[in-house]
Protein backbone atom coordinates (compact mmCIF):
# COMPACT_ATOMS: atom_id res chain seq x y z
CA UNK A 1 0.00 0.00 0.00
CA UNK A 2 1.33 3.49 0.04
CA UNK A 3 3.18 1.70 1.93
CA UNK A 4 5.23 0.71 4.05
CA UNK A 5 4.20 2.77 7.02
CA UNK A 6 0.90 2.42 8.82
CA UNK A 7 0.17 -1.06 7.43
CA UNK A 8 -0.82 -3.70 9.95
CA UNK A 9 -2.03 -7.28 9.64
CA UNK A 10 -4.69 -9.26 11.46
CA UNK A 11 -5.58 -12.93 11.07
CA UNK A 12 -9.03 -13.40 9.53
CA UNK A 13 -10.36 -16.85 8.61
CA UNK A 14 -6.83 -18.24 8.78
CA UNK A 15 -5.38 -15.56 6.48
CA UNK A 16 -3.19 -12.60 7.45
CA UNK A 17 -5.04 -9.59 6.06
CA UNK A 18 -3.09 -6.33 5.62
CA UNK A 19 -4.93 -3.09 6.35
CA UNK A 20 -4.42 0.57 7.10
CA UNK A 21 -6.55 3.41 8.41
CA UNK A 22 -6.68 7.03 7.24
CA UNK A 23 -8.87 9.71 8.76
CA UNK A 24 -10.26 10.65 12.16
CA UNK A 25 -10.50 7.94 14.80
CA UNK A 26 -14.04 9.01 15.66
CA UNK A 27 -15.23 9.07 12.04
CA UNK A 28 -17.56 6.42 10.69
CA UNK A 29 -15.57 3.73 8.92
CA UNK A 30 -15.45 3.59 5.11
CA UNK A 31 -14.32 0.10 4.12
CA UNK A 32 -12.55 0.22 0.76
CA UNK A 33 -12.09 -2.89 -1.43
CA UNK A 34 -9.60 -3.10 -4.32
CA UNK A 35 -9.77 -4.43 -7.85
CA UNK A 36 -8.03 -7.57 -9.07
CA UNK A 37 -4.22 -7.23 -9.38
CA UNK A 38 -4.32 -4.25 -7.02
CA UNK A 39 -3.42 -3.23 -3.49
CA UNK A 40 -4.47 -0.37 -1.27
CA UNK A 41 -2.33 2.11 -3.20
CA UNK A 42 -4.98 2.15 -5.97
CA UNK A 43 -6.98 4.46 -3.68
CA UNK A 44 -4.23 7.08 -3.22
CA UNK A 45 -6.15 9.29 -5.66
CA UNK A 46 -9.29 9.05 -3.54
CA UNK A 47 -8.76 8.50 0.19
CA UNK A 48 -7.77 12.14 0.88
CA UNK A 49 -11.20 13.22 -0.44
CA UNK A 50 -12.90 11.14 2.26
CA UNK A 51 -10.47 11.13 5.18
CA UNK A 52 -11.50 14.52 6.58
CA UNK A 53 -14.79 12.98 7.77
CA UNK A 54 -14.52 9.21 7.42
CA UNK A 55 -12.08 6.67 8.81
CA UNK A 56 -11.02 5.03 5.55
CA UNK A 57 -10.08 1.39 6.02
CA UNK A 58 -8.08 0.02 3.09
CA UNK A 59 -7.25 -3.67 3.04
CA UNK A 60 -5.65 -6.20 0.70
CA UNK A 61 -7.82 -9.22 -0.07
CA UNK A 62 -6.28 -12.67 0.31
CA UNK A 63 -3.62 -13.35 -2.29
CA UNK A 64 -2.95 -9.66 -2.94
CA UNK A 65 -0.69 -6.90 -1.70
CA UNK A 66 0.70 -7.56 1.75
CA UNK A 67 -1.96 -10.11 2.70
CA UNK A 68 -0.97 -13.76 2.73
CA UNK A 69 -1.42 -16.08 -0.23
CA UNK A 70 -3.30 -19.29 0.50
CA UNK A 71 -4.15 -22.07 -1.98
CA UNK A 72 -7.05 -21.23 -4.31
CA UNK A 73 -9.40 -21.10 -5.99
CA UNK A 74 -11.31 -18.58 -3.88
CA UNK A 75 -14.96 -17.54 -4.14
CA UNK A 76 -16.59 -14.12 -3.89
CA UNK A 77 -18.51 -15.41 -0.86
CA UNK A 78 -15.23 -16.34 0.81
CA UNK A 79 -13.74 -12.92 0.05
CA UNK A 80 -16.85 -11.26 1.50
CA UNK A 81 -16.51 -13.42 4.61
CA UNK A 82 -12.95 -12.09 4.91
CA UNK A 83 -14.18 -8.49 4.66
CA UNK A 84 -16.86 -9.09 7.29
CA UNK A 85 -14.30 -10.89 9.45
CA UNK A 86 -11.91 -7.95 9.16
CA UNK A 87 -14.59 -5.62 10.53
CA UNK A 88 -15.19 -8.05 13.40
CA UNK A 89 -11.48 -8.39 14.13
CA UNK A 90 -11.14 -4.60 14.33
CA UNK A 91 -14.30 -4.25 16.47
CA UNK A 92 -16.14 -2.29 13.80
CA UNK A 93 -19.87 -2.94 14.02
CA UNK A 94 -20.91 -1.17 10.83
CA UNK A 95 -19.31 0.66 7.91
CA UNK A 96 -19.91 2.47 4.67
CA UNK A 97 -18.47 0.43 1.78
CA UNK A 98 -16.74 1.44 -1.46
CA UNK A 99 -15.43 -1.23 -3.80
CA UNK A 100 -14.30 -1.35 -7.42
CA UNK A 101 -14.46 -4.30 -9.82
CA UNK A 102 -13.98 -7.46 -7.69
CA UNK A 103 -14.20 -5.08 -4.73
CA UNK A 104 -17.72 -4.19 -5.84
CA UNK A 105 -18.55 -7.88 -6.25
CA UNK A 106 -17.51 -8.40 -2.64
CA UNK A 107 -19.73 -5.45 -1.71
CA UNK A 108 -22.75 -7.09 -3.34
CA UNK A 109 -22.24 -10.11 -1.10
CA UNK A 110 -21.82 -7.94 1.99
CA UNK A 111 -25.02 -6.06 1.25
CA UNK A 112 -27.00 -9.25 0.69
CA UNK A 113 -25.47 -11.47 3.38
CA UNK A 114 -24.23 -9.05 6.05
CA UNK A 115 -26.81 -6.22 5.95
CA UNK A 116 -26.32 -5.50 9.64
CA UNK A 117 -22.73 -4.42 8.92
CA UNK A 118 -23.41 -1.96 6.09
CA UNK A 119 -24.55 1.68 6.18
CA UNK A 120 -24.21 2.16 2.42
CA UNK A 121 -22.73 0.53 -0.67
CA UNK A 122 -20.81 2.27 -3.44
CA UNK A 123 -20.42 -0.39 -6.14
CA UNK A 124 -18.00 0.98 -8.72
CA UNK A 125 -17.06 -0.37 -12.17
CA UNK A 126 -18.43 -3.76 -11.27
CA UNK A 127 -20.83 -6.48 -12.38
CA UNK A 128 -22.82 -9.41 -11.02
CA UNK A 129 -21.82 -11.92 -13.75
CA UNK A 130 -18.54 -12.13 -15.69
CA UNK A 131 -18.62 -14.55 -18.63
CA UNK A 132 -17.08 -16.22 -20.55
CA UNK A 133 -15.04 -18.82 -18.65
CA UNK A 134 -12.66 -19.24 -21.60
CA UNK A 135 -11.45 -15.65 -21.23
CA UNK A 136 -10.31 -16.38 -17.68
CA UNK A 137 -8.68 -19.68 -18.57
CA UNK A 138 -6.62 -17.91 -21.24
CA UNK A 139 -5.50 -15.25 -18.76
CA UNK A 140 -4.60 -17.83 -16.13
CA UNK A 141 -2.51 -19.77 -18.64
CA UNK A 142 -0.64 -16.59 -19.57
CA UNK A 143 -0.05 -15.80 -15.89
CA UNK A 144 1.29 -19.32 -15.25
CA UNK A 145 3.69 -19.20 -18.18
CA UNK A 146 4.73 -15.54 -18.36
CA UNK A 147 3.80 -14.15 -14.95
CA UNK A 148 1.78 -10.96 -14.63
CA UNK A 149 4.21 -9.35 -17.07
CA UNK A 150 2.32 -11.26 -19.74
CA UNK A 151 -0.95 -9.58 -18.76
CA UNK A 152 0.10 -6.08 -17.77
CA UNK A 153 -0.19 -4.29 -21.13
CA UNK A 154 -3.61 -5.71 -21.97
CA UNK A 155 -4.81 -4.96 -18.46
CA UNK A 156 -3.75 -1.32 -18.66
CA UNK A 157 -5.52 -0.97 -22.02
CA UNK A 158 -8.75 -2.27 -20.44
CA UNK A 159 -8.38 -0.22 -17.29
CA UNK A 160 -7.80 3.18 -18.95
CA UNK A 161 -8.75 5.02 -22.13
CA UNK A 162 -6.05 5.56 -24.73
CA UNK A 163 -5.93 9.36 -24.20
CA UNK A 164 -5.30 8.89 -20.47
CA UNK A 165 -2.54 6.33 -21.07
CA UNK A 166 -0.84 8.84 -23.36
CA UNK A 167 -1.48 11.85 -21.13
CA UNK A 168 -0.49 10.48 -17.74
CA UNK A 169 2.56 8.20 -17.93
CA UNK A 170 3.41 8.64 -14.23
CA UNK A 171 0.05 7.33 -13.05
CA UNK A 172 0.21 4.51 -15.59
CA UNK A 173 3.67 3.49 -14.36
CA UNK A 174 2.47 3.43 -10.77
CA UNK A 175 -0.40 1.13 -11.78
CA UNK A 176 1.94 -1.02 -13.88
CA UNK A 177 4.18 -1.64 -10.87
CA UNK A 178 1.15 -2.45 -8.72
CA UNK A 179 0.02 -5.09 -11.22
CA UNK A 180 3.53 -6.56 -11.57
CA UNK A 181 3.80 -6.79 -7.79
CA UNK A 182 0.77 -9.08 -7.56
CA UNK A 183 1.33 -12.73 -6.70
CA UNK A 184 0.42 -15.06 -9.60
CA UNK A 185 -1.32 -17.61 -7.35
CA UNK A 186 -3.23 -14.84 -5.59
CA UNK A 187 -4.31 -13.42 -8.93
CA UNK A 188 -5.52 -16.81 -10.18
CA UNK A 189 -7.25 -17.53 -6.85
CA UNK A 190 -9.21 -14.27 -6.95
CA UNK A 191 -9.67 -14.37 -10.73
CA UNK A 192 -11.31 -17.78 -10.30
CA UNK A 193 -13.79 -16.16 -7.91
CA UNK A 194 -14.75 -13.67 -10.63
CA UNK A 195 -14.89 -16.42 -13.26
CA UNK A 196 -17.29 -18.50 -11.16
CA UNK A 197 -19.47 -15.63 -9.93
CA UNK A 198 -23.22 -15.65 -10.54
CA UNK A 199 -24.95 -13.31 -8.14
CA UNK A 200 -27.56 -11.28 -10.02
CA UNK A 201 -30.42 -12.83 -8.04
CA UNK A 202 -28.57 -11.98 -4.82
CA UNK A 203 -28.93 -8.29 -5.70
CA UNK A 204 -32.62 -8.52 -4.86
CA UNK A 205 -31.70 -9.00 -1.19
CA UNK A 206 -29.75 -5.73 -0.92
CA UNK A 207 -31.62 -3.11 1.10
CA UNK A 208 -28.79 -0.72 2.03
CA UNK A 209 -28.65 2.62 0.20
CA UNK A 210 -26.61 1.86 -2.91
CA UNK A 211 -24.73 3.84 -5.54
CA UNK A 212 -23.85 2.07 -8.79
CA UNK A 213 -21.02 3.85 -10.60
CA UNK A 214 -19.83 2.94 -14.11
CA UNK A 215 -17.22 4.31 -16.50
CA UNK A 216 -18.63 5.20 -19.91
CA UNK A 217 -15.80 3.39 -21.75
CA UNK A 218 -15.27 0.46 -19.37
CA UNK A 219 -14.85 -2.74 -21.45
CA UNK A 220 -14.41 -4.97 -18.37
CA UNK A 221 -17.56 -4.07 -16.41
CA UNK A 222 -19.71 -2.22 -18.89
CA UNK A 223 -22.36 0.42 -18.39
CA UNK A 224 -24.94 -2.22 -19.36
CA UNK A 225 -23.70 -4.46 -16.54
CA UNK A 226 -23.99 -1.51 -14.18
CA UNK A 227 -27.56 -0.97 -15.34
CA UNK A 228 -28.36 -4.56 -14.30
CA UNK A 229 -27.18 -3.77 -10.77
CA UNK A 230 -29.13 -0.53 -10.75
CA UNK A 231 -32.33 -2.27 -11.85
CA UNK A 232 -32.06 -5.19 -9.42
CA UNK A 233 -30.95 -3.28 -6.29
CA UNK A 234 -34.04 -1.65 -4.89
CA UNK A 235 -33.79 2.14 -4.67
CA UNK A 236 -30.22 2.32 -5.97
CA UNK A 237 -28.81 5.36 -7.75
CA UNK A 238 -26.59 5.23 -10.83
CA UNK A 239 -23.82 7.55 -11.96
CA UNK A 240 -21.86 7.22 -15.22
CA UNK A 241 -18.38 8.78 -15.26
CA UNK A 242 -17.60 10.16 -18.70
CA UNK A 243 -14.13 9.84 -20.28
CA UNK A 244 -13.23 6.88 -18.05
CA UNK A 245 -12.70 3.17 -18.48
CA UNK A 246 -12.37 0.56 -15.71
CA UNK A 247 -10.34 2.33 -13.03
CA UNK A 248 -12.47 5.46 -13.12
CA UNK A 249 -11.23 6.35 -9.64
CA UNK A 250 -7.75 6.97 -11.10
CA UNK A 251 -8.68 8.25 -14.57
CA UNK A 252 -11.27 10.77 -13.31
CA UNK A 253 -10.60 11.10 -9.58
CA UNK A 254 -12.29 14.47 -9.11
CA UNK A 255 -15.56 13.29 -10.66
CA UNK A 256 -15.36 9.93 -8.96
CA UNK A 257 -14.67 11.42 -5.54
CA UNK A 258 -17.44 13.99 -5.87
CA UNK A 259 -20.05 11.40 -6.89
CA UNK A 260 -19.21 8.91 -4.16
CA UNK A 261 -18.63 11.51 -1.45
CA UNK A 262 -21.97 13.23 -2.10
CA UNK A 263 -23.74 9.87 -1.96
CA UNK A 264 -22.08 8.70 1.25
CA UNK A 265 -22.63 12.08 2.90
CA UNK A 266 -26.32 11.96 1.98
CA UNK A 267 -26.65 8.62 3.78
CA UNK A 268 -24.41 9.54 6.68
CA UNK A 269 -26.27 12.79 7.34
CA UNK A 270 -29.43 10.77 7.98
CA UNK A 271 -27.86 8.35 10.45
Amino acid sequence: MTQLQDVKTVNVNGVDIAYRFDGPENGRVLLVANSLMANGSMWDWNVPAFADRYRALRYDKRGHGKSSVVPGPYSIAQLADDAAGLLDALNIEKAHFMGLSIGGMIGQQLGARYPEKIYSLSLCNTASEMPPRSLWEDRFQTARTKGLAGLVDGTIQRWFTAPFIERDPQDIEKVRQMILGTNVDGYIGCGSAVRDMAQSTMLLKIKAPTLVLSGRHDPACTVDQGIVLNKLIDGSQMVIIEDAAHLSNIEQPARFNKAVREFIDSVDDRL
